[in-house]
Order: structure tokens, then sequence, then C-alpha cells
């Protein structure tokens, strides 16, 4: 069973229809990107995933015995991310949140999960350091430990290298690459055409209210190029 299939899904943004019958399935350990230009409903879509926002018709199924409160979310960043008043050992653990039903405090579970997932990103050496002391590519780090923490299953992530320095944002797609091939399933939001035709996994194309493309890497490769395509996606 798929671990996502949407299902003739439509929503809409202020009022605007913005994703069309859509149906598409994504398997465990895909690695899904999603492209189009602003306004094509790239984001939408991840919030209906997240159940952040509902749907005007349709269905979103999660298989594999997936549960809202098991998806790392990594949101596109902003101003006030910058300046969370917290450790980076408090910003990792925070993303065991939503599993919490009863009291106030991390379960010795939790704490394992949120050590783990700074080893994995080596950020353990920053555990004790103040978040909005960290440079542009250690907070995104810090924030994606965050999400690993949430989830061993499913990440979500909108835009994961906007701001980030060459450097930096290599960096951050080798990281994710490294959990794809480990098993999560990756579902990513990005306007780097160019890291997307050269990669393996599929690609969502949405347009203003409809998708345009849906396959393989490869595939879109060679129908961008014949089509036009990769000029709607900046």
């Amino acid at each position: 069973m798929s671990m996502i299939k949407l299902e003739k899904i439509n929503m809409s943004y202020e009022g605007t229809r913005v994703i069309t019958d859509l149906s598409l399935s994504i398997d465990q350990g895909e690695y899904l990107y999603i492209v189009g230009e602003n306004g094509s409903g790239k984001t939408t879509l991840l919030k209906g995933l997240l159940r952040l926002k509902k749907l005007d018709s349709g269905e979103i199924i999660f298989g594999d015995g997936l549960k809202r409160s098991e998806i790392g979310y990594l949101p596109q960043k902003t101003e006030i991310q910058k300046d969370f008043p917290a450790s980076v050992r408090e910003v990792v653990r925070s993303g065991r949140i939503s599993r919490k039903r009863f009291g106030l405090f991390y379960s010795s579970s939790d704490k394992k999960a949120a050590k783990n997932a700074m080893e994995k990103l080596e950020i353990k050496n920053l555990s004790k350091k103040c978040y909005h002391d960290l440079s542009g590519g250690q907070q995104q780090r810090v924030l994606l430990a965050r999400a690993v923490c949430a989830s061993q299953k499913l990440l979500i992530l909108d835009e994961p290298v906007s701001g980030l320095d060459v450097s930096a944002a290599r960096e951050m797609y080798d990281i994710i690459d490294m959990l794809n091939r480990e098993g999560m399933t990756v579902i990513m939001i990005t306007h780097d055409i160019e890291r997307v035709i050269k990669s393996k996994g599929h690609v969502l194309h949405l347009g203003k209210s409809h998708a345009l493309f849906f396959g393989t890497c490869n595939e879109y490769k060679s129908m961008a190029a014949d089509g036009g395509l990769w000029e709607k996606s900046i």
C-alpha cells in the first residue's frame, strides 16, 4: 500500500482554486520534488498533507500506519524563526511535542530521539548553544533535526535551502539525500530545477489550478526541455 494516496483532491487559497482534481500515490522511501511558479498551490498542498488546511473535496489517505504526529515538517524559513530564544537541544526536542498527549516533560524516548537526530545531522556539539546565535546554515540543520526528531518515516520540506549560500545549500541537500537513502520518504518544495533534473525520484509540477506534470525526474528533464516547463517553475 502507498504511504500517501491523493484521490481527486481540490484545494483553494483565499477563495481561488489552486489544486484541481489531483490524484497520485507516494510510496515509502520515495523522493518527491514539488515545483511550479509562485501561486501554483505548492505550500497549500503541503498544508493539506499536514492536515493544517482543509480540502475543498477529495481525500488524502495515509497508509503504512502513518500518523499525522509522525510527520516531520520543515516550513519555509521566516524572520521569526531566527530569534527563537531557546537552546539547540530544546528546539530539536520540540519536534516531539505533537506526540505528547499528557504531561509537560519530555520522556527518555523523546530525549533519545533528539540526541540521535542531533548526532545524525552532526550538530550535537551545538546542543547547548542558543539557536539565534547560530549561522543560517546551522539554524536550518537544527530545524531539519527537529523534523527528523518528529519522524522516522516522512519529511515534508518547504524550500529547505532558501536563503542559504551555495556551500550550506549543498550540505543540506547531502543530508536530505542521506536520510532518503536510509529509508526516509521525502516530499520537498523547491525552485532549484537544476537540482531536480539531475536527481532520481519523482516530480510534481503544479501550474495555476492544475498539475502540469507528474513522473520521474528523467521524464521531467525530457518533457520540460521540449515543452518549456522549466521557465514556469521560476
